[in-house]
């Protein structure tokens, strides 16, 4: 489970009740603890553990920075103030909350305590003044199913925008020339989102495996490994040189600092090695090191946003579409020569050879079935979007690699937009419904959501807290 910090900043307003306020500040804290959640306090800055103040705005912001926190939440314990939640969000730059406990029924006299929901609506106008993205979770009781389903959403959220932020991908040789679609625009990613490359050329990962190889114990340890956990339909020698390739990706993507991978996979690489690198993504993708094919930048991209939208608890799996289902208007194949990690197979999965290539070295299983996400980062002409929605496996044909037949709600609407763009015939998928997370991270990183379920108010309610 990927750990996310939060900055802890409830806020009240001096016209309304303090008291309330302060037991409602408290009250959440222990919400907060009984879900698990890490979190930075004020209650050591501001004398009653609140946030309304100039100058302990500057301390809290100081506090914040140092605890490196992921991103703010601002419970209204009251009507709050909203000039100061906007200052220190404007200054964090980190995704925020709002909320508001439900207000209390007016006493016998008339009079109201609180107005938290009130104050929402105007520090909402204020951020949206400061330019601020903020997430919305709609006015509910601490003891409601939403606030529990809110608050592990913004964890969620928090930590997509994170490992986006922070992403540098290991790019092993140039995209295949025949690969036009998988061309990105390095300049551009950097300079928008500080999405870094590290390019490598094909010597470089050749002298890293001769390296490993001669150490020997990681490689002894990865061919034991594969042996336990796959069937073994190549020789020992092409086995050896799977696992030396595995702990050699993995030893320069360390060196570089980088969370993901895309590899040229053919065929200057066969020509090098002999095998396929199909097994080497497949093991490398299920430590939780997303490797993607085809030099596909932003395949790799995808694959991070997916796996940080599941809190780091699934793996992700790349593929391409592939053919429309024999059966099924609405199904789809899913398939690629062998990357997908083992915990995505319904079976003992095989090494052995892919379907349209001479190397050894694919792996062979089909998918799980179930409910998954389906998403695609993708951009062109300055402009990007992420493609998301649902899908769940069904029944079909066997076939080579790793597979898994899908059921989408309206197909041809989701081919429509492959073909139009500016997507291409690469996805990634998961298995957990990460949407509404995706959805929703979109805002803080710059990037357009484009839902083909068509399905926007479903997912905003889903996130926010009411049903459509």
């Amino acid at each position: 489970m990927a750990k996310i910090v939060l900055g802890y900043a409830p806020t009240r307003r001096s016209i309304f009740s303090a008291p309330d306020a302060v037991k409602y500040a408290d009250l959440t804290r222990e919400k907060l603890r009984e879900l698990g959640v890490e979190f930075v306090d004020i209650d050591d800055i501001s004398e009653d553990g609140l946030l309304h103040d100039e100058e302990d705005r500057i301390r809290i912001g100081a506090k914040f920075r140092k605890s490196g926190v992921d991103g703010l939440f601002f419970p209204h314990g009251n009507f709050g103030t909203e000039y100061e939640v906007a200052r220190l969000a404007k200054e964090l730059q980190v995704p925020v909350l709002l909320w508001g406990p439900r207000d209390e029924r007016p006493d016998e006299k008339g009079v109201r305590l609180r107005d938290s929901q009130c104050g929402l609506f105007a520090t909402g106008k204020v951020l949206r003044r400061f330019q601020v993205p903020f997430t919305y979770l709609a006015n509910c009781r601490l003891e409601d199913k939403e606030f529990a389903q809110g608050i592990r959403n913004f964890l969620a959220v928090c930590n997509v925008v994170k490992v986006f932020r922070r992403t540098r991908i290991l790019q092993i040789g140039p995209r295949p020339f025949d690969f036009w679609s998988t061309m990105c625009n390095e300049g551009e990613l950097l300079e928008r989102f500080n999405i870094q490359l590290s390019p490598i050329p094909m010597p470089e990962l050749t002298s890293e495996m001769k390296k490993v190889r001669e150490e020997g114990t990681k490689v002894a340890g990865t061919v034991a490994y594969c042996k336990e956990h796959f069937h073994i339909a190549i020789k020992e020698e092409e086995l050896e040189t799977v696992a030396a390739l595995k702990v050699a990706i993995r030893s320069l993507a360390d060196r570089y600092g980088c969370n993901g991978a895309a590899i040229q996979c053919w065929n200057a690489l066969q020509g090098e090695i002999g095998i396929m690198p199909c097994a080497a993504n497949s093991l490398l993708n299920e430590e939780g090191f997303p490797v993607v094919c085809e030099t596909d930048i932003h395949g790799a991209i995808t694959a991070l946003l997916v796996e940080a939208a599941g809190m780091d608890t699934a793996r992700s799996f790349f593929a391409d579409w592939t053919v429309r289902h024999p059966d099924n208007e609405n199904g789809e194949l899913l398939q690629h020569c062998g990357p997908w990690p083992l915990s995505c197979a319904s079976c003992k999965p095989t090494i052995g050879y892919p379907l349209a290539f001479d190397h050894p070295g694919a792996v062979e299983a089909e998918a799980k079935h179930g409910d998954m996400t389906l998403c695609r980062f993708d951009g062109d002409n300055g402009a990007y979007s992420l493609l998301l929605g649902n899908a769940r496996g069904v029944d079909g044909p066997y076939t080579k690699g790793t597979y898994v037949w899908v059921e989408v709600k309206n197909w041809k609407r989701l081919e429509t937009k492959l073909v139009e763009g500016p997507y291409i015939h690469h996805c990634v998928g998961i298995h957990k419904d990460v949407v509404p997370v995706l959805y929703e991270a979109c805002k803080y990183i710059g990037v357009t959501p484009d839902l083909y379920d068509d399905n926007e108010e479903e997912v905003k309610g889903r996130i926010c807290g009411y049903e459509i």
